[in-house]
């Protein structure tokens, strides 16, 4: 049996998380009639909140062909009448529009505008949505930017995703930040390692600690607060790379370097 669609930290009306596989958050944004999913790993939790609310599903976001997020795609299409929006440089399971950074997705009954980001790292083509609902800032990042942490290198280097996450660190800092997993715990026990003297840091784990032991998500986080705590986002302050520099026991030359070691680092870290 699926869980239940809780709100979400940070609450926006209107954007719920539907929970999926062990970890995996499928976003939904709906206003009482309509919904729009991002990255609906499995069909079944995303078919039962749609039929819960008296929902019609009209369009689905990808932000990369990992099969954890498109995996219910193809069963959502025989069950909906949805239009498919994807990274244009990606093999996906179905795309009615393909996307690069430039393109926007809009839809007027929901009041939502988004413009799309090419963010590769994760995967060579990953792609990330920001704009607006109503007029708060959103942004749908997939597997680039977790809260406190980032995605693995699996297709990009070190160098693209340090420029992707420095395009989504340039957002405002109210940004609400939709990534696709629960990794916030265990990002923010590596993340302590790295600065143990952050107390915004400190005092986030806190806070997510309690969000957690009462089954709610600890997302969406804000760009200010990555800002203030995740260290891929804070490669270029000292303390950072001198931490980085102390765990692999070398001079890190450049904040690309440090990005590198600190992805290293927490591939390793326990």
């Amino acid at each position: 049996m699926a869980h239940p669609p809780k709100s979400a930290n940070n609450d926006v009306p209107g954007i719920t998380a539907i929970h999926a596989f062990a970890d995996n958050y499928i976003w939904m944004i709906s206003n009482g009639r309509e919904a729009i999913v991002v990255d609906p790993g499995q069909a079944q939790p995303v078919l039962e909140a749609l039929a819960a609310q008296k929902l019609e599903l009209t369009a689905i976001l990808l932000t990369h062909h990992h099969q954890d997020h498109v995996g219910g795609v193809t069963a959502l299409l025989e069950a909906t009448q949805a239009k498919v929006y994807g990274p244009a440089g990606e093999t996906l399971p179905f795309c009615d529009v393909a996307l690069r950074q430039g393109d926007t997705v809009s839809d007027a009954a929901l009041q939502l505008k988004l413009s799309v980001l090419d963010v590769p790292g994760h995967t060579a083509d990953h792609i990330a949505y920001f704009g607006h609902l109503a007029t708060t800032p959103i942004l749908f990042c997939g597997d680039t930017l977790f809260a406190a942490g980032c995605g693995r290198l699996f297709e990009g280097t070190a160098a693209q995703m340090d420029a992707s996450l420095a395009k989504l660190a340039a957002l405002p800092g109210e940004t609400r930040v939709y990534c696709a997993h629960e990794y916030t715990l265990s990002n923010m026990r590596w993340a302590r390692t790295v600065e143990p003297g952050n107390h915004e840091l400190q005092e986030w784990q806190h806070s997510a600690t309690l969000q957690r032991t009462q089954g709610i998500p600890t997302l969406p986080s804000t760009i200010g607060q990555e800002l203030a705590c995740n260290p891929f986002l804070r490669a270029r302050i000292p303390t950072v790379a001198q931490s980085a520099a102390h765990w692999a026991q070398r001079e890190l030359h450049s904040p690309v370097e440090v990005f590198a070691t600190l992805r290293e680092w927490k591939n390793n870290f326990r």
